[in-house]
């Protein structure tokens, strides 16, 4: 099922009859045209020593329990590729329209990569729920509260991919230690085995916002992980319009197909502009 933009147009009619904000839900599809590689891809894979290790086996609180040290130059390595990407179209036309829309507008991430903040989304209005990779938070939890990491930790991503090439000093761990208690600091995402939460994930908030939602816009994620599917199915769930954009079909064109909703199949920098431009024209003056 691969829409008009006929189809686009009376989908956006359906939306203007139900209330509460247009929500936005992204994945790793909109950062990788930032140059941000995709987490599971071939490119996520990590050296330690003479091992390579797949993304699965290092993003897990074990993992770091274990090799500290070395997960830390991992997520180094990942917040320096971050930090030399920029914003894309795709980006700067969502945060475009939360300015045109303010509360009436809801994102919700998976990307940690902070490109939505960059673009001048809002951290109100910004649910993170996979975290924020420049961030990190006491690793025994003294508090909830998360902490800026220091610039002085950006590496240089040309260096070569591995563990020796980024792991942190003896005088930068002192830098990644809880301001709080001085404790050890660990980075402020969530692992594989972890889970969802309001404090740091904004579970509830998410979950709200799909109660609520008039529109919901799915944007470049395969449907991998728990959260996202629950967003999706409740909506669908709900008959609430539901648009999703991506490459390829995934589990929230289904959800799509179940509720009449639209699939437009292209990439976020393609469609997203227009389909921001469309959601202002149809729904700006409507809450």
């Amino acid at each position: 099922m691969v829409a008009t933009q006929e189809g686009l147009s009376k989908l956006l009619e359906r939306a203007a009859t139900f209330s509460g904000p247009v929500v936005f839900l992204t994945g790793a599809g909109i950062s990788q045209e930032s140059g941000i590689p995709t987490f599971r891809g071939a490119e996520g894979y990590w050296r330690v020593g003479s091992k390579n290790y797949h993304p699965m086996e290092l993003a897990t609180f074990a993992a770091y329990s274990e090799l500290r040290e070395e997960i830390w130059g991992w997520y180094l390595y990942r917040r320096a590729v971050c930090a030399h990407a920029e914003p894309n179209l795709a980006h700067r036309a969502i945060a475009a329209l939360e300015q045109h829309l303010g509360d009436g507008l809801l994102l919700i991430t998976q990307n940690v990569d902070g490109l939505h903040l960059r673009a001048g989304s809002s951290r109100a209005r910004t649910f993170e729920i996979h975290g924020d990779i420049n961030r990190m938070r006491c690793e025994a939890a003294c508090s909830d509260e998360t902490f800026e990491i220091s610039s002085r930790l950006i590496r240089d991503p040309a260096l070569e991919k591995q563990a020796e090439s980024y792991a942190p000093s003896g005088e930068e761990l002192q830098l990644l230690r809880c301001p709080r208690c001085g404790g050890n600091a660990r980075p402020h995402v969530l692992w594989f085995d972890e889970y969802y939460n309001e404090e740091h994930f904004r579970f509830e908030s998410s979950m709200r916002a799909a109660a609520s939602a008039r529109l919901l816009v799915v944007i470049g994620t395969t449907g991998a992980t728990n959260l996202p599917i629950q967003i999706g199915r409740l909506v669908a769930a709900r008959g609430a319009p539901l648009l999703v954009l991506n490459p390829e079909p995934n589990p929230f064109s289904d959800f799509a197909e179940q509720c009449e909703g639209v699939f437009l199949q292209g990439t976020a920098g393609a469609l997203v502009p227009d389909v921001c431009t469309a959601i202002a024209e149809s729904l700006g003056g409507r809450r």
